[in-house]
């Protein structure tokens, strides 16, 4: 069956045609010209995307279990074990603001809990508390933008409205911001965990389209989660996701673009005007 329209098919239309038949169906039927075509607006993920979260987090945890084996007298088995539960409840955290505690009381009764799980007992009441606020101002330490993507952040905000989304707890996500000093790369900032949907619900994607004033098809969506960004941006319609896989893994949903790191974006950018 050909389709007539008098928007320009480029090599990038056809690839992807046949993967997102809809998604360009309604391309051409929203397109006339490759002014309309062309990208306005990125929306980036924060963790793992921009910064490093994980290999801060696996840093910050190496500096813990140093202080609870000269604190306890622990020796690098147990002191593993007490690390590994403390992962594993921060992987699995289900925190309620509403229930009256603070994520910092949440992340330190995690550290006491794997402490006790592990030895037995708790020698000192503020030895979780200590634990908890080694591991944050260590991680926050590292949580930092590098010279390369300020740069690519600068030179693409010349070009494109830029917009940080970000799922996760408000404090912790905010404390991030802060510390990596976001405000000053993107023309609005939002932290999922303030609202009622994170991603990958299409609410979130279209308040950040109306933030910026743009249409869902003039947005590309970047980032490293293949359930709540790739997938937050393929139910929101936007032009195009890019993954960023660092870790060299295959990939269940269907990204447009797959990249090893966010400095690589440009050559993706270039193929979508």
């Amino acid at each position: 069956m050909l389709i007539r329209t008098t928007t320009p098919m480029n090599r990038f239309t056809r690839q992807h045609f046949r993967k997102r038949p809809a998604f360009w169906r309604r391309m051409i039927e929203h397109s006339s010209t490759a002014d309309d075509m062309a990208v306005k607006a990125i929306l980036f993920d924060l963790d793992n995307t921009l910064i490093e979260t994980s290999r801060a987090g696996e840093v910050a945890l190496i500096k813990t279990s140093e202080f609870l084996k000269t604190t306890l007298g622990l020796d690098d088995s147990t002191v593993c074990t007490i690390c590994d539960k403390f992962k594993q409840k921060l992987f699995h955290e289900n925190f309620d603001c509403s229930a009256g505690q603070t994520i910092d009381d949440v992340r330190a009764h995690h550290w006491e809990e794997s402490i006790k799980e592990t030895v037995g007992n708790c020698s000192t009441p503020s030895l979780p508390a200590q634990c908890y606020n080694m591991w944050k101002s260590s991680r926050l330490e590292l949580l930092t933008l590098s010279p390369q993507v300020c740069n690519l952040l600068k030179q693409l905000r010349s070009r494109y409205k830029l917009l940080l989304l970000t799922n996760g707890v408000a404090q912790t996500q905010r404390e991030k911001v802060a510390t990596a000093g976001c405000e000053e790369f993107f023309d609005a900032i939002v932290i999922a965990g303030e609202h009622k949907e994170q991603k990958p619900f299409p609410s979130i994607f279209r308040l950040c389209f109306s933030m910026l004033e743009v249409e869902a098809l003039d947005c590309v969506m970047v980032g490293d989660s293949l359930d709540t960004d790739i997938q937050g941006g393929l139910n929101a319609g936007v032009r195009a996701t890019v993954w960023i896989n660092s870790a060299g893994g295959g990939a269940s949903e269907k990204p447009d673009y797959t990249i090893t790191t966010v400095l690589e974006l440009p050559d993706i950018l270039a193929q979508l005007q």
